[in-house]
């Protein structure tokens, strides 16, 4: 599941930096038959704007299917305590604005810059973690954690020789 799952986070990051290039929208365009030539770029809030309703039919039967009566705990929950809905609305504006940034940062880098700032995303979520809740970590996931560390670094480094 965790190769999937990477597997398709980065295969969703690179569609995504082919689509904010204007190669790659003009390709998806003639591809569908929309256009036959174009000029312009898809910009990150359009890219979102299209992407948003897709993850919705993806993921809404999905959470229906694997959640447990959802809707009714939700419900449950807001006629208790409304606040419940503030901190669902809060949760969207923080997930609508993650999104926005990583296009941004797709379309200003490249998706092999947004993926490695994903894995050093993770390995501070996990420091952060032993450090905050004292979650035990294993030798292997260490082991591993410190892989990705120096991944990063070297990627780093690597970007900085690269350029003139």
């Amino acid at each position: 599941m965790c190769i999937g799952a990477t597997a398709a986070r980065a295969l969703k990051t690179v569609l995504q930096g082919i689509l904010l290039s204007s190669e790659g929208i003009c390709l998806f365009w003639y591809i569908l038959g929309v256009v036959s030539s174009c000029r312009e770029k898809l910009n990150s809030m359009n890219l979102l704007l299209y992407m948003a309703p897709i993850a919705v039919i993806l993921l809404l039967p999905a959470t229906l299917f694997m959640e447990d009566n959802v809707v009714g705990v939700t419900i449950e929950l807001a006629k208790k305590d409304f606040t419940i809905v503030w901190l669902l609305l809060f949760n969207s504006c923080l997930s609508y604005f993650v999104n926005l940034t990583n296009f941004l940062v797709t379309k200003h880098t490249s998706a092999l810059t947004l993926q490695v700032l994903g894995n050093a995303k993770g390995a501070v979520a996990v420091v952060v973690s032993i450090l905050i809740f004292k979650n035990p970590v294993s030798v292997t996931g260490m082991l591993g954690y410190t892989l990705t560390v120096i991944g990063v670094i070297l990627y780093s480094e690597s970007k900085k020789r690269s350029k003139p």
